[in-house]
């Protein structure tokens, strides 16, 4: 009897052994988090903005998958008549709410946080937001032209139904 609780506590020992000394796999994206891969590149962006200030903005991303093929980090610098525009975004996916997560911070002190859903070459992005110092909802949308280009439209929801702030267009440079 003593030999076989020995014996056991010996495999017992040697399995706890062999699972500690194997190296967990590694994670991998899956493919919602490939789909992120899109935006990769360098994008010029040609903005209207509809709503005061108005007017024409241009901006620059600089887009790429971070180490490990997770999360799209972006690096965006613009123009318009709001003066330089410097901002920093994380695209990701959730798995747990089967939603795209983007959140940007820029050099005008705006923090935002949008969730996403992609049905065919069409990106919609939500958000509760602050808009000429009222909170509302946004609502912004990519669809996919070509590889190199997509349209864009950002509106906020207003009494009537949705209002839009602005529209553009960008062109994958390299």
């Amino acid at each position: 009897m003593k030999i076989r609780i020995i014996f056991s506590a010996v495999v017992l020992v040697m399995l706890a052994g062999a699972a500690l000394s194997q190296t967990p796999e590694m994670p991998k994206p899956g493919p919602e988090v490939k789909r992120l891969q899109y935006y990769a590149g360098t994008w010029h962006s040609e903005l209207e903005m509809k709503m005061a200030p108005g007017g024409k903005m241009t901006g620059t991303d600089h887009s790429e998958m971070m180490t490990g093929g997770f999360f799209l980090l972006t690096h965006t610098e613009g123009k318009g008549s709001m003066g330089e525009l410097k901002e920093v975004a994380v695209m990701g996916y959730d798995p747990l709410e089967k939603v795209y997560t983007y959140d940007a911070f820029n050099n005008f002190g705006e923090a935002e946080h949008f969730k996403g859903t992609v049905q065919g070459d069409t990106w919609t992005w939500t958000s509760k937001g602050n808009f000429g110092g009222k909170p509302t909802d946004m609502r912004f949308t990519a669809k996919e032209v070509s590889p190199t280009q997509y349209t864009m439209k950002l509106e906020v929801a207003t009494g009537s139904g949705w209002t839009t702030v602005m529209e553009g267009k960008a062109t994958k440079v390299k």
